[in-house]
Formats: C-alpha cells, sequence, structure tokens
C-alpha cells in the first residue's frame, strides 16, 4: 500500500500552484494594454456619477483663503481643501453643491450631526454645518450609499454640499467645532 500524503502538504502544494498561477496572470495582464488617463471629470449631478479624483497633485489652496487650520471652500471650482496650521493641504476633493451657496467669507463649524435624511430624501452621514444663507442651513455631508445627490429642482433651496464618502469621514474628522470654514469665489 502507497504511503499517504499528510493533508498539509496536499495544502502546501495547492497553495503554491494558486499563487503560481495568479503571478503569471499579473505578468500577463501588466504587460496587456492600458487604457489612457482622462483628465479629471467635474462632479455629475447623476445619480451614478462620482467625482473622478485629478490623477496629478490637487489644485494650490486658492489666494485669500486664510491662514492656519481650515477647511477651504471654492464656489467656482466645487472643491475643498483640508488645510493644516502649518498651511499645508492634507486633502483636496470636488464637490456637489447644493442650490443655496454660502457668501464667500470665514465662518465656524457649529454644530455636527452624524446622521439624518437630506432634504432630497438620501441618508446622509457627517453632517458639519459652518453657515445659514437665506433660512438655509449650510453643511458638508456625504451620502450614506455613497451616492451623488440627484438633480434638486429648480425651485428647491438646498444648502448640503454632497462628498464622497471616504471624503466625509475625512472632512468629519478635521471638522471639528470652532474649526474655520474659508468660503472663497
Amino acid at each position: 500500500m502507497p504511503a499517504r500524503l499528510p493533508s498539509w502538504a496536499w495544502v502546501s502544494g495547492l497553495t503554491v500552484g494558486a499563487m503560481a498561477a495568479v503571478t503569471v496572470l499579473a505578468v500577463q495582464a501588466d504587460q496587456g494594454p492600458k487604457p489612457a488617463p482622462t483628465a479629471a471629470a467635474r462632479p455629475s449631478a447623476s445619480p451614478s456619477a462620482q467625482p473622478t479624483p485629478t490623477p496629478s497633485a490637487p489644485a494650490a489652496v486658492p489666494d485669500g483663503s486664510g491662514t492656519g487650520r481650515r477647511i477651504v471652500y471654492s464656489l467656482g471650482q466645487e472643491r475643498v481643501w483640508l488645510v493644516d496650521a502649518s498651511d499645508a493641504t492634507r486633502r483636496s476633493f470636488a464637490v456637489w453643491p447644493g442650490t443655496v451657496d454660502p457668501d464667500p467669507g470665514a465662518y465656524t463649524v457649529g454644530t455636527r450631526r452624524e446622521a439624518t435624511t437630506g432634504s432630497d430624501g438620501v441618508q446622509v452621514e457627517h453632517i458639519v454645518y459652518f453657515a445659514l444663507q437665506d433660512g438655509v442651513s449650510v453643511a458638508f455631508s456625504n451620502a450614506v450609499d455613497g451616492s451623488s445627490p440627484p438633480p434638486a429642482a429648480a425651485d428647491a433651496k438646498t444648502g448640503g454640499i454632497r462628498v464622497q464618502k471616504a471624503d466625509g469621514e475625512a472632512l468629519w474628522a478635521f471638522g471639528t467645532p470652532g474649526t474655520t470654514v474659508s468660503v472663497v469665489k
């Protein structure tokens, strides 16, 4: 009767074989055609669209946004920067603005709310309130499911500035009560 191989030998042999197959496939994939990089897309209001991260370094923090630790929100660029006390950008990302923009100026993060339902009916989280404009609260938030906001009705007044989920988590951690929010054109 032939000797039986122990189970560990079978498992080791199968693992080595699987790793070899994955390595061969990875090498083949690396040598194949690659998609050409495209310019960063502006965030779309379609429910499935997500802002495309910029392939190169993000745009510089806008002039006139102040100094020190702050959140900078550019209305024209539809972009946010998280800037530390040494004026270094820690993170920058595209946003979907609401229909009500805050006036340019300096604001302070007041209250924050972990989760609620947005005015568009979407479950949102990491809500960081910083302004009141025309009776509408203006705040950063992200959809719990990671979606972008649907297009707002022409007469809707929404102050939610929607961000991607990972950016919402970063903004929540950075934007504690008392943090300055600098809104620029």
